[in-house]
């Protein structure tokens, strides 16, 4: 069973950041994140046309029928057009290795 990690996109601080969760909006930052978990970037494939884009995810198993995979290029230009931010998290409270992942506004509009 696949296991996609990311909540819809949000605007603001989210209650369920941990202490450790960190914001950025670096290209090679998230893909280096995402690829060590060997994630896969993805829209839900019934948003097609939601605000233009669809809503991105990060697959982290086997893709899901309502996960289109997409190409790093088509996932960061949506990013990017969306104005968002990758909050995410590197290891639990006990030291394993988090998936903990949102994207973010970076404006506080919605995302």
């Amino acid at each position: 069973m696949a296991r996609a990690h990311a909540a819809p996109e949000q605007t603001g601080k989210s209650k369920a950041a941990k202490a450790g969760a960190t914001t950025t909006t670096d290209h090679e930052e998230i893909r280096a994140w995402v690829e060590a978990r060997r994630g896969k970037p993805a829209k839900v494939a019934a948003t097609d046309g939601r605000k233009g884009s669809g809503i991105l995810r990060i697959d982290f198993g086997e893709p899901e029928e309502s996960l289109s995979p997409i190409e790093w290029d088509e996932f960061f230009q949506i990013f990017d057009d969306r104005a968002l931010a990758f909050l995410h998290e590197e290891e639990t409270s006990d030291g394993k290795r988090s998936y903990f992942n949102k994207f973010i506004s970076r404006n506080g509009e919605d995302g």
